[in-house]
């Protein structure tokens, strides 16, 4: 379950485009991985790199999720007093 994010919050579009740097990087390798199953010959190791292709396909998608339920912060004008 994906705990609940409160609506309207924003974020740094440096902060951004780093989650999303996360995001491309987690699904390339996660190609790369599951490319390499067919490589992998022992039952307990192709289980296990089944289920590390998964988990880096889930936090691609939970950080894909934030990034659809935040706002890019807009960046305030700076007032001469």
């Amino acid at each position: 379950m994906i705990p609940e994010l409160p609506e309207g919050f924003e974020i740094s579009p440096r902060f951004r485009q780093t989650i999303e740097q996360r995001i491309a990087r987690l699904e390339r390798d996660a190609v790369w991985d599951e490319e390499q199953l067919a490589h992998l010959q022992d039952e307990e190791h192709i289980r296990r790199h089944r289920r590390l292709v998964s988990t880096q396909r889930a936090e691609a998608l939970r950080m894909r999720l934030f990034l659809d339920r935040a706002r890019m912060r807009v960046a305030r004008p700076i007032t001469v007093r």
